[in-house]
């Protein structure tokens, strides 16, 4: 006698979203097993070397389109054909990280966004979800818009030192003028550290002593509330030090920290041991602190407003943030995404840069640095109906006053036009590595009167 025993029903497959298409044209054959790899989950790639079935695809397709400048030419050709066939397509351009030279075409092309080569699979996931208004809800696409440019010589040395910094355990300070983006760098080394806590920023400048260590430490000061001592520091719950367990606490205008808090700090960075408050148990104080300073803290230090304990536990690795006018070379990605923000902010349809306008940009000194070009492209967008941002555009908001170093206050009229004419076309000339047929091209003038100009003025075609 047999019997017969039923097998249990399979469990229902939940049916699995359909991923989105994006076509690749001209993809170096060394990413994209990685790319494919790391997306697979989200998208899938429509490979293609060839201009007439990019497009075709592209058009077909309503997912982003990635365009390798392997070959320019061709790159640009393709970036012009879909536009006039599509032109709503979010393209985004992949270049050779020394080339900011093809940074700045693939922005008047019409990029939304230009990455490297060398980029991470999870950096090209982020900026291919961030310009996907079907994937931008998926965790990390705002990821994009906090990544670094580096495409200048200053900012490339800054990535080494994230590198370098990301392998260590120590602290890190990062000194560097106000607007630079220090809070990004501190977040590019959290990130590449893969620390599973999160990063947590607290600017000392905000608030008062008792403020600022009831932030940090959840509980008031044991001087001024009555507290028990105890051998180790001890925090609470609500306090952003025990939010901080396990990943980054960035620390904003440290040199504006009170005494105390800096002793409370230096002390639990010695220990790397808490109490925590609500248990009275010891707890491992599991944190990478990093702290962001203008100017010297080494001075800051002998003048005595910076403990010395405190500055040494924080400055394992120093990273030297560099200003805007030193890296020239990331202004037109960084003018890019700041209008595209703006745009997608303000609900108006995305603008496109004249070369004159970004020959213009790059040339200004930029003293508030990323911050001060954020808030006048914001501005532009604002004001500006029409979709090409030219440099008359940009002049009708730029101040050029006794502030800028284009038309100082200083000398005649005449001396001050030379001085303006020979910062425009050194920096057109800097933007395309010294090639003169390409500024020319940038400038609206011929290449013999270019030469002319050069001579005259005493501009270098430095590459």
């Amino acid at each position: 006698m047999t019997t017969s025993t039923s097998s249990p029903k399979p469990k229902p497959v939940e049916p699995r979203a359909a991923r989105r298409p994006v076509v690749f044209f001209d993809a170096p054959t060394a990413v994209r097993q990685a790319w494919e790899s790391a997306l697979n989950a989200d998208v899938s790639f429509i490979w293609t070397s060839t201009i007439d079935v990019a497009v075709a695809e592209s058009v077909r397709s309503d997912g982003p389109v990635l365009v390798s400048f392997v070959r320019p030419t061709a790159a640009l050709a393709f970036m012009r054909e879909l536009r006039q066939h599509k032109p709503t397509a979010a393209v985004l351009a992949v270049i050779d990280a020394s080339r900011s030279d093809l940074a700045v075409e693939a922005t008047l092309a019409g990029a939304a966004d230009v990455l490297t080569s060398d980029a991470s699979p999870t950096r090209v996931a982020a900026s291919i979800r961030a310009c996907d208004s079907n994937l931008s809800a998926i965790p990390g696409a705002a990821d994009a818009a906090r990544e670094l440019y580096a495409f200048s010589p200053a900012m490339r040395e800054v990535t080494v030192e994230i590198a370098r910094a990301a392998s260590a355990s120590g602290g890190v300070l990062l000194v560097g003028e106000r607007g630079t983006g220090r809070a990004a760098v501190a977040r590019a080394v959290h990130e590449k550290s893969n620390r599973p806590g999160p990063f947590v920023v607290v600017d000392c400048a905000n608030h008062d002593a008792q403020q600022l260590a009831r932030e940090l430490f959840g509980t008031p000061t044991s001087d001024d509330e009555g507290l028990p001592a105890r051998s180790l520091e001890c925090l609470s719950r609500d306090g952003r030090l025990y939010a901080a367990l396990g990943g980054t606490l960035l620390l904003r205008n440290v040199l504006d920290a009170p005494a105390r808090v800096q002793h409370r700090l230096s002390t639990l960075l010695r220990d790397r041991e808490a109490t925590i408050l609500e248990t009275g148990s010891a707890v491992a104080f599991d944190v990478r602190c990093m702290a962001a300073a203008e100017g010297s803290i080494e001075a800051a230090t002998h003048d005595g407003r910076v403990l010395p304990d405190l500055f040494r536990r924080l400055s394992t690795t120093t990273i030297h943030v560099p200003p805007l006018r030193n890296r020239r070379e990331d202004i037109a990605p960084l003018a890019n995404r700041f209008m595209r923000q703006a745009c997608a902010d303000l609900g108006v349809r995305v603008k496109l840069f004249a070369r004159s306008s970004i020959a213009l940009l790059t040339a200004l000194p930029w003293n508030g640095n990323a911050a001060e070009l954020k808030t006048l492209i914001r501005d532009i967008v604002a004001a500006h109906d029409g979709q090409g941002l030219g440099v008359d555009t940009l002049l009708a908001h730029v101040r050029l006053d006794a502030s800028t170093v284009m038309i100082a206050n200083r000398g005649t009229l005449r001396e001050a036009r030379e001085r303006f004419e020979r910062e425009y076309i050194a920096a057109s000339l800097r933007l395309h590595r010294g090639r003169v047929t390409r500024a020319a091209k940038a400038l609206g003038i011929q290449r013999a009167n270019l030469y002319r100009k050069m001579r005259s003025l005493q501009v270098m075609p430095t590459r």
